[in-house]
């Protein structure tokens, strides 16, 4: 049985300090392939061999691609290496042409507002990007410090917003929980 397309693709962008973000993320992944609808899950900002466990959890859903842009640690705001920006246009890239074959009803660009926050990828470049996704394609862009006119583009914005975390008392990101 060959899975409906979707009746209309929208522009999900969420954002914020909270926790849950690519998690979100990964549950429409999961959603969406449990009906049969293809995803193309792109992250940004973390190298290919980043340790986190969604990545052995995609694999085991049919019709999920998923590719990682990023380099080893984290991008300095203040010294971007080229190295960071051609991972992050390889991942733009990737993303994009995914979004225009018609080969996936669902792209995530997980961390994306980040790469965009960081000026590895011109805000008006995914401002296009939006211009030119199909009817019938779901957009989700994540990650801290959307852009405003991103914001504005979108068709639901969620903020994730910090109330307490645990990392405020000294405990570091748990392996299996969160990443």
């Amino acid at each position: 049985m060959i899975p409906e397309k979707l009746e209309r693709g929208l522009v999900s962008v969420f954002t914020g300090d909270g926790k849950g973000k690519t998690s979100t993320a990964i549950g429409i992944a999961s959603r969406a392939a449990g009906h049969g609808f293809k995803v193309f899950f792109a992250f940004f900002l973390k190298a290919g061999n980043y340790i986190h466990g969604e990545k052995k959890s995609l694999s085991l859903l049919s019709g999920v691609a998923f590719e990682s842009y990023g380099c080893e640690g984290w991008v300095d705001k203040d010294n971007v290496l080229p190295e960071d920006i051609e991972q992050a246009k390889k991942g733009f890239s990737a993303s994009r042409e995914a979004m225009l074959s018609g080969d996936y009803d669902v792209i995530i660009m997980d961390e994306v507002n980040m790469a965009i926050n960081l000026g590895l990828i011109p805000v008006d470049d995914m401002l296009k990007l939006i211009d030119e996704k199909p009817a019938n394609v779901e957009l989700i862009l994540t990650g801290r410090y959307a852009d405003a006119k991103l914001i504005q583009a979108a068709d639901l914005v969620t903020e994730m917003l910090m109330i307490k975390h645990p990392y405020n008392n000294g405990i570091q990101a748990r392996r299996g929980i969160d990443y």
